[in-house]
C-alpha cells in the first residue's frame, strides 16, 4: 500500500476503483467515507465500480497509507 501526503488548504481529485460489493453503494455514501477522513466540499461522480472524488483538505498536512480503491490522485490547486 502507497503512502499519500496531503497539504492543507488543497483540492484533490481520486479515481476510485471499487469491488463489486462496493460498487453497490451511492455517491453520497463514498463522499460520506472522504468526509470521515477529514476532507470538505467533497463531491462525486460516476456510477457503478469506476468513481471519480473531488474534496478539500483544511487540516494540518498529513501522510497516511492510500486505500487500495484509490487507483490514482491528482492535487488541483491550492485553495
Amino acid at each position: 500500500m502507497s503512502t499519500f501526503t496531503v497539504r492543507r488548504g488543497y483540492r484533490y481529485r481520486a479515481e476510485i476503483s471499487l469491488g463489486v460489493l462496493e460498487s453497490l453503494a451511492g455517491n453520497e455514501a463514498v463522499a460520506a467515507r472522504l468526509r470521515d477522513a477529514g476532507f470538505i466540499d467533497v463531491s462525486v461522480a460516476g456510477a457503478g465500480r469506476r468513481r471519480v472524488a473531488e474534496g478539500l483538505w483544511p487540516n494540518a498536512d498529513a501522510s497516511a497509507p492510500m486505500p487500495h480503491q484509490i487507483t490514482a490522485v491528482t492535487e488541483i490547486e491550492a485553495a
